[in-house]
């Protein structure tokens, strides 16, 4: 599904006019998140995936941006799906509304898993916490996934992109861990830093 679907769809749904939040608070401080480092046994290799961006959306009045704080330790056989995951991500959507106000939509999320390969990294985790009486409340009861992808960019290697799930639809049925779409919209501020396997 696309940004589009996966986010402005929803939002237009349900949105409640008195339900505002701060959207620009990283991910990080999420009240009793995860530790940013864990100790790894001998061997095991790790990945690391942290930053903030605002990425590139195609309509206007619209600014979507991505905190990430993600870790995952990998077998050192070179098995490509974690052994374990842990680590946050905040979605957060402003946009105008039709009498010029606006109106912000967040998600924090909970990682369950983190994969890389050279300079792209795929995310998944649940809802634990959104905008009071905003359009993700039903997906929070029931601690719905999402998914994000990167592809973070080199020197000279064009801009670092962001590609987002949003939310299920009606008939899309739950997203598995580590799933993500392509890394499709361009990053227009910040950054990512990824730490392949290693």
């Amino acid at each position: 599904m696309t940004v589009a679907v996966g986010l402005t769809a929803a939002l237009t749904d349900t949105i409640s006019m008195d339900s505002w939040a701060a959207a620009d608070a990283p991910a990080s401080s999420i009240p009793n998140g995860p530790a940013r480092t864990s100790p790894a046994t001998p061997g095991v290799k790790t990945s690391h995936l942290n930053g903030w961006a605002r990425m590139y959306f195609p309509a206007p009045d619209n600014d979507i941006q991505v905190t990430v704080d993600a870790h995952a330790t990998f077998d050192p056989n070179g098995v490509s799906k974690p052994t374990r995951s842990w680590g946050t991500f905040r979605i957060s959507h402003r946009l105008k509304m039709p009498d010029g106000t606006w109106f912000t939509n967040w998600g924090d999320l909970t990682v369950d898993c983190l994969t890389t390969g050279g300079p792209t990294a795929t995310v998944t985790g649940t809802l634990t916490k959104t905008t009071p009486g905003g359009p993700w409340e039903e997906m929070l009861k029931n601690h719905e996934r999402m998914g994000v992808s990167f592809y973070v960019a080199g020197n000279g290697a064009g801009p670092s992109r962001i590609g987002l799930s949003g939310g299920p639809g009606p008939e899309d049925g739950p997203l598995r861990k580590c799933m993500a779409p392509a890394a499709d919209a361009p990053v227009l501020n910040g950054g990512y830093t990824l730490i392949d396997k290693k």
